[in-house]
């Protein structure tokens, strides 16, 4: 696992395009990348490798997905479950819920470090979602908190000159809130530990769960840049979103649909209409490897940054992004 992060590091400090700078990407009306996951495309999701390569690749900020421990420890994984992504079948097999399923929440810290990560795979056959990314339970990589990984990354920007900005997202706060914890308070409170309190630090903070947005903001005061993030809404609850959050988080069908009788996209007023209320976008999940009905992968780059006029992206190939927008812009 080290050998990964020598090599990804060494590449980004021989990469002198991405110069630090003292104010968030976001906030210098560039188009951003969002390393989803980190290099989830090259890399099992969320581990720290995954994430050093995306840093290396000149990704504007890092994605961090957050559950809670049974002992309260922010958990750095994309679902509440263990299943697809670890070996908790093979480990604990007793801790599996009457749904047949495992739960982070069931495991103290000490339990998931035990926990070998491999790329996203299906339990019921152990065949991998993405069968071209790397092999399923390939290597050693390991489950880590969100603090690891926030020292990581501001190690990292310490030792680079760069300002690498972190992108957590607060996992299904009511399933938490019923299992007993407030997993805002616990992120927050993470975050402010290391910095991020105000639009001005280099941190955006999303959740699909609205009253739970209005809630940080509300509640718990919270300036920090956030991020409401859509799945099937429309564009008609922008004006209420505005009133709490700076931005949205869309899914590419939500900006972009079919083409017309003469072969052009058809692009929806969503960017347009969120722009006009000051909200950035930053579309979700481009991946070079599910293309859907576009040609290729700067096909659809194309009609979403420069079309759609989207602000940023979420992308699971941070470095194919990055060079699409350098060689653009």
């Amino acid at each position: 696992m080290y050998r990964f992060l020598i090599i990804f590091l060494m590449l980004s400090l021989s990469c002198g395009e991405h110069k630090p700078e003292p104010t968030m990407e976001i906030q210098k009306n560039k188009k951003v990348v969002i390393a989803h996951r980190g290099a989830s495309g090259y890399l099992p999701e969320h581990t720290l490798p995954a994430k050093a390569m995306a840093y290396a690749m000149g990704a504007d900020y890092l994605e961090q997905d957050i559950v809670l421990s049974r002992d309260n420890v922010p958990i750095v994984i994309h679902d509440i479950h263990l299943e697809m992504v670890t070996d908790v079948a093979k480990k604990f097999p007793k801790k599996k819920r009457i749904d047949g399923r495992f739960y982070v929440i069931d495991f103290i810290f000490e339990e998931l470090k035990q926990l070998n990560v491999s790329e996203r795979f299906d339990p019921v056959n152990d065949k991998a979602v993405f069968p071209n990314r790397f092999p399923v339970f390939t290597a050693t990589f390991k489950l880590h908190s969100l603090q690891e990984e926030i020292e990581f990354i501001q190690g990292l920007n310490k030792s680079t000159g760069k300002n690498i900005g972190i992108y957590p997202e607060i996992k299904e706060p009511e399933f938490h809130r019923k299992e007993g914890k407030d997993i805002s308070k616990i992120v927050l409170k993470a975050l402010n530990e290391y910095g991020y309190k105000t639009k001005k630090d280099n941190c955006i903070l999303q959740c699909f769960d609205a009253k739970e947005l209005k809630r940080v903001r509300h509640e718990f005061k919270s300036e920090l840049f956030m991020v409401q993030l859509m799945e099937f809404k429309s564009d008609e609850k922008l004006e209420e979103i505005a009133t709490y959050a700076d931005g949205i988080g869309p899914w590419i069908p939500q900006i972009i649909k079919g083409k017309d009788k003469n072969g052009k996209w058809q692009i929806t007023s969503l960017v347009a209409n969120a722009h006009k209320l000051n909200l950035k976008v930053h579309a979700y999940t481009f991946r070079a490897d599910q293309l859907g009905d576009f040609d290729s992968f700067e096909d659809l780059l194309q009609v979403a940054l420069y079309e759609a006029n989207v602000d940023g992206i979420f992308t699971d190939f941070p470095d194919k992004a990055v060079a699409f927008i350098d060689k653009k812009e």
